[in-house]
């Protein structure tokens, strides 16, 4: 049965569920989702290096990758759940958002400092966080199921 009675939804509830979704929260989740590529990203980046550049110490740099690739479903998580619009999105979101945010900040000192890799950690985090206390992204993501 391919139908609209199929999936058990029929094609007015579709059009009800897409208006249901401000633009600010497809906003938040097309965010949330390249940060979740990203991190990704940077997991299968530290899997190749590991094998391709062998580390001072095997131990540290297959911990980095555990750390990496649990930030990666932590962040796949959140994405899932504010595509729901799930309420416990939110605070999952801006225990990463803070993260990141301590992140950029570190980028901006040091020997080793990154400006350019600062600015694209917090500039993101800022705006999510916003994002995420907006009264439209709160009305839609206040189920608790």
């Amino acid at each position: 049965m391919t139908g609209p009675l199929a999936s058990g939804v029929d094609g007015s509830d579709r059009r009800q569920l897409s208006r249901r979704r401000p633009a600010l929260l497809w906003l938040l989740i097309v965010l949330m989702a390249a940060e979740f590529v990203a991190v990704a990203v940077i997991t299968v980046v530290f899997i190749v290096d590991l094998f391709v550049a062998p580390p001072v110490s095997y131990a540290a740099g297959i911990a980095v990758i555990v750390m990496a690739a649990v930030a990666s479903v932590w962040l796949g998580f959140i994405v899932v759940a504010a595509w729901k619009g799930r309420a416990w999105m939110r605070g999952a979101s801006i225990v990463w958002q803070v993260l990141q945010f301590a992140i950029g900040l570190g980028c901006f000192e040091g020997l080793t400092a990154a400006p350019v890799v600062g600015w694209l950690l917090v500039v993101p985090a800022v705006a999510i966080v916003a994002l995420l206390v907006s009264p439209p992204i709160r009305a839609v993501t206040d189920r608790r199921d």
